[in-house]
């Protein structure tokens, strides 16, 4: 049971911290998807906690990255960019 409870908080620990004014989508994936825009896109469909992003256009998304309002891990995402399997937290800015 202790093992149990340590790999849980060290899973939360490695959860980064969601920037202000930000809208986090939590991605699992059980393989890796070379590209992140289409898996954001259904990712952001899917989800019932924000809803304007639940209608966002792909034009619209398209502009999120190019105004480098995406990130993962603090980090700038590209449309281009690959989500590794697992578990992936993606920051879109101003949400």
């Amino acid at each position: 049971m202790t093992e149990q409870l340590v790999e849980s908080t060290q899973q939360e620990s490695m959860i980064p911290p969601r920037p202000p004014k930000s809208f986090r989508a939590t991605i699992n994936l059980n393989y890796r998807e070379n590209r992140m825009d289409n898996v954001l896109l259904q990712a952001l469909r899917d989800q019932d906690e924000n809803p304007s992003l639940k209608v966002i256009s792909r034009g619209a998304l398209k502009e999120l990255f190019t105004n480098s309002k995406i990130f993962i891990k603090g980090q700038r995402a590209k449309s281009s960019s690959a989500i590794a399997k697992g578990t992936t937290y993606v920051d879109i800015l101003g949400f």
